[in-house]
């Protein structure tokens, strides 16, 4: 069995989660905006919208699966095309204290890595709009690698490729499943639940100071 690593330890690298890390990812506020609450929850309910995203994350064609949903579903086939066609309106607005985190490290030689469900068009698109995406040291983003968190695969694929023991990772996710895949792995781990508490973290492992930010 994987030993679990201490909390508390000062981690070797620390490894950033992106959507509702640093960027806040949220589509179903926009639909209630885009087609109001009712017609929202409706089509969520009818069609897998956030399983037709994982398919795009494991590195499918962006548009395509998009599309083919949309025409599988003519009652919401305008509403779903909006998945693509306004995507970068979803991932929207970057979360400023967690990208203060990251340059915060990055100023005092910690190296930062990504490990994102990301799909390849997807994420191309997000680094052409935040230019904080190309400031990591390693990027570990699903649609190239073709697995997708909370998938064990994809965290020994990270342990492998930067040659940092699972102890001396430091993972922050948003979502519980993710966080317990690394910590099952022997990773230090934070659930993110808004970017101060994180920011506290990093202080308190002594990695950051609170003027850093």
């Amino acid at each position: 069995m994987t030993e679990i690593a201490p909390q508390n330890t000062r981690p070797d690298a620390v490894v950033f989660d992106i959507g509702n890390v640093l960027i806040r990812w949220q589509p179903e506020d926009l639909y209630d905006q885009w087609i109001g609450p009712a017609r929202r929850r409706e089509m969520f309910d009818t069609v897998d919208l956030h399983g037709m995203n994982d398919r795009v994350d494991r590195g499918e064609g962006f548009r395509q699966i998009i599309y083919d949903t949309a025409n599988a579903y003519p009652q919401f086939r305008d509403a779903i095309r909006l998945w693509h066609d306004r995507w970068l309106d979803m991932a929207d607005p970057a979360i400023d204290l967690s990208v203060r985190t990251l340059r915060a490290l990055r100023s005092r030689g910690v190296p930062v890595f990504a490990l994102s469900n990301f799909g390849r068009e997807t994420f191309a698109l997000a680094l052409d709009k935040f230019d904080f995406l190309s400031e990591f040291d390693r990027r570990y983003i699903s649609g190239h690698m073709g697995v997708i968190k909370p998938n064990p695969r994809i965290y020994e694929m990270v342990e492998v490729d930067c040659g940092v023991a699972p102890h001396g990772l430091l993972f922050v996710d948003d979502r519980a499943d993710n966080i317990h895949a690394a910590a099952a792995r022997g990773w230090q781990t934070h659930h993110f639940t808004g970017p101060d508490g994180w920011a506290d973290h990093l202080t308190a492992l002594g990695l950051i100071d609170k003027a850093d930010l």
